[in-house]
């Protein structure tokens, strides 16, 4: 019999096992898959380099060609949910991804991790592009915003509290333990995946070829497409920062690796504010505002860093949280916009929406990683370059025909012109 526990309001979806709050929980863990499998190793990256006698640049391929290859799973899985069910889909992704970590944790070299990496990230990708997909199966309107904003806050907590047990971890084990957790992790997420009923009422009925088409058909959506590279763009410079961040603080600050896990701790828990200060403000400014806010705070913030930033680690991480939080604040409504220009095709959307944002990010991490003889003014621009072209772009766009437009719910009081 359906309860209050396990309906979900305003939708005739039910969680037998779950029930609203748990499946708010298990999406939430599944969106924080990427920070995990990258956040929490960041410590011993340092470190690696010297046990694999390998070169910088080659051990960070452990980092970008997770992304690039995430980026390509995502592609696949997303419109194959659509065809398949969300359910088998998410289970068959989540096994290859445990099986990946186990597998990591042996690996003898460095192109044995780099390998297995690979297959982790496809595994992990499952969890990305389905979990956006659940969201636009089970909820609406302002729920969904609502939602979003809740799981993007439980997701940050990931970013700050996975480099902080990785550097913990490595009190006691080599970098070997942090795969371990991984793998425990994935365990984890396939009891919650089996727990879960599926979400997906109308599957589509085509061949698979003609289910992998619908990627094409939903990038011929000018208002999707558009925004889809907007917002993707934002993720160049952030990810430039989780790239480089552990040679910032430990090799150009010479602090430890404990010692980098907490600054870095302290910049992601500002993340974690992010979508509660915009569900705050969305209730006063429309939204257009507030993304134009964020963009003009990203600007500002490279500003800061490339002229502050070298001055002293806990300056440099002072000088990087108008951009963070500005990405964070962004996150919530980017993503209701995005999903309400497509009301079909949800996998396939989400699939994009995935593949776009970390292929971007490989771009910031391969961007980064080039012998630059200051990395800290790098980064620096790469916050200024972004706000700067994603602010004139978002204005020239916003009111287009071709961008479906959202409503607002804000009060009487205290609005600002959109």
């Amino acid at each position: 019999m359906p309860t209050k526990d396990n309906m979900i309001p305003g939708d005739k979806k039910r969680q037998k096992y779950l029930g609203e709050k748990g499946l708010i929980v298990f999406i939430a863990f599944l969106s924080a898959f990427i920070p995990l499998s990258t956040d929490l190793y960041l410590p011993a990256l340092p470190g690696m380099v010297k046990y694999f006698n390998a070169p910088v640049n080659l051990v960070n391929l452990t980092l970008v060609l997770f992304f690039v290859f995430f980026s390509i799973g995502t592609i696949l899985w997303g419109p194959l949910s659509d065809k398949y069910g969300r359910k088998p889909i998410l289970l068959l992704g989540l096994i290859l991804y445990t099986i990946s970590s186990f597998l990591c944790v042996y690996s003898e070299n460095i192109y044995q991790l780099i390998t297995f990496r690979v297959f982790q990230a496809i595994g992990c990708s499952s969890a990305g592009a389905v979990s956006m997909a659940i969201v636009k199966d089970v909820y609406s309107g302002r729920k969904r915003e609502v939602v979003l904003s809740v799981v993007q806050s439980m997701v940050m907590l990931g970013p700050a509290v996975a480099p902080v047990i990785g550097a913990f971890l490595l009190n006691y084990t080599p970098w070997r333990g942090a795969f371990w957790l991984l793998a425990g992790a994935g365990i984890l997420a396939l009891a919650g995946c089996i727990a879960m009923e599926e979400t997906i009422e109308n599957r589509y009925k085509g061949t698979i070829l003609q289910t992998m088409g619908r990627l094409g058909v939903v990038l011929k959506n000018p208002g999707f497409t558009s925004l889809l590279i907007l917002f993707s763009v934002i993720s160049i410079p952030f990810m430039a920062y989780i790239a480089s961040s552990s040679y910032i603080y430990v090799n150009e600050f010479g602090l430890s690796e404990q010692s980098f896990s907490y600054y870095f701790a302290v910049n992601a828990l500002f993340l974690l504010f992010g979508p509660i200060i915009y569900m705050k403000l969305s209730r006063r400014f429309k939204r257009n505002s507030i993304i134009i806010f964020c963009f003009t705070m990203m600007t500002v913030g490279g500003l800061l860093i490339c002229g502050l930033g070298t001055i002293k680690p806990w300056v440099f991480a002072v000088t990087l949280l108008p951009a963070t939080i500005a990405g964070s604040i962004i996150r919530p409504p980017s993503a209701v916009l995005m999903l309400e220009q497509q009301q079909t095709d949800t996998g396939s959307a989400s699939s994009l929406m995935g593949c776009f944002g970390i292929f971007m990010g490989s771009v910031g991490m391969f961007l980064i990683s080039f012998d630059w003889s200051n990395i800290i003014l790098t980064l620096g621009l790469l916050n200024l370059i972004t706000g700067l072209v994603c602010g004139v772009f978002w204005l020239m766009i916003v009111n287009k025909p071709f961008i479906k437009q959202v409503p607002d719910q804000i009060s009487d009081a205290g609005t600002m012109a959109g």
